[in-house]
């Protein structure tokens, strides 16, 4: 079994800013993820934009240089990788985490795909990119549906439902819309969402008044058939032609995790987990919480540019707690 002072659970962005912090402090630490480096990012769609600028997510001191003020996502891959190569992080990528146990000195037990670890402090920065939120309709299981975009080419000339109203849906149905597409958007509320980029907003509102863009607001996904869909409106029930859907529905984080640990969540829907919000100590001693998974199923609470410093607080606090037992 491997002794560290540190584990870090994720290797996206925020678990990267821990990494650096626990070096800095002479902490003996590990990152490890169980994807590719800045999984969620790489999973992201292959053309996205940030909606915040470069220079506020910028961390351990090096600079993030993009072509224009919103970093797209390969700048931000480069980026990630180059903080990893600058500071010769410790991270093992591709090794999931199986198990989680507190013993009964206060220490965790991490089972992996690849090894057995006992570390002092455990810290998860697991963000929520990983589980997509389902619809729980018939057909959901289907080759032809996917809750994960990544380019358009393979939707020139198909009926495409994409079923949302945010920034995921509305950049998924602009850009195969652009590339011919016959897009219809099925949305749960009666409008498109107003927090969806602002220089978007205008263009799918637009797209959709003058016809290009076919919009059912107010309803949902009933049924998923090989070569239609039902979709439920407020004047009853529509069957669609159909050749793939696209539900951009939302992520949400891995609570199998903190549940091993017995991580309190919040009685509303939120589902928001316990932590303090000065040093990002969890319900169980030894455990804090960085980055999105904070937030719960709340996932527009929390970003990369405002959980940055859960990674100096979190390391801060190990330090003194590490002194007075020494």
């Amino acid at each position: 079994m491997i002794k560290l002072d540190v584990l870090i659970i994720g290797g996206g962005p925020i678990g990267l800013a821990c990494g650096v912090e626990a070096q800095r402090a002479g902490l003996n630490y590990l990152i490890v993820e169980k994807g590719v480096l800045t999984n969620s990012i790489f999973n992201y769609p292959s053309n996205m934009t940030f909606f915040s600028t470069s220079e506020k997510l910028e961390m351990a001191g090096i600079p993030f240089m993009s072509i224009s003020n919103k970093p797209n996502r390969t700048e931000a891959l480069e980026y990630y990788r180059r903080i990893v190569k600058h500071y010769k992080l410790a991270i093992h990528l591709y090794e999931e985490v199986k198990q989680l146990q507190r013993t009964p000195e206060g220490e965790f037990e991490v089972l992996t795909s690849k090894a057995n670890y006992l570390a002092e402090k455990l810290i998860l920065a697991t963000g929520f990119y990983d589980l997509p939120n389902t619809m729980g309709v018939p057909g959901e299981d289907l080759p032809k549906v996917s809750h994960y975009y990544k380019e358009p080419w393979p939707y020139i000339g198909q009926k495409l439902i994409v079923v949302g109203g945010g920034n995921s849906a509305v950049d998924v149905a602009l850009e195969t819309w652009r590339k011919g597409a016959e897009v219809t958007m099925v949305v749960m509320k009666p409008t498109i969402d107003q927090t969806v980029k602002y220089w978007v907003l205008p263009d799918i509102e637009n797209r959709i008044k003058e016809g290009s863009i076919r919009a059912y607001f107010d309803s949902s996904i009933n049924s998923i058939a090989e070569d239609c869909v039902e979709i439920q409106t407020p004047e009853g029930p529509v069957v669609l032609e159909n050749d793939f859907v696209l539900a951009m529905t939302g992520y949400r984080p891995n609570f199998a995790l903190l549940d091993q640990l017995g991580v309190e969540l919040s009685l509303d829907d939120r589902k928001r987990p316990c932590f303090d919000i000065e040093n990002q100590e969890s319900n169980i001693p030894g455990l804090y919480l960085a980055g999105v998974v904070c937030g719960g199923l709340n996932t527009r609470e929390f970003f990369i540019e405002n959980t940055i410093a859960h990674a100096a607080a979190i390391i801060e606090d190990i330090k003194k707690k590490k002194e007075l037992t020494a």
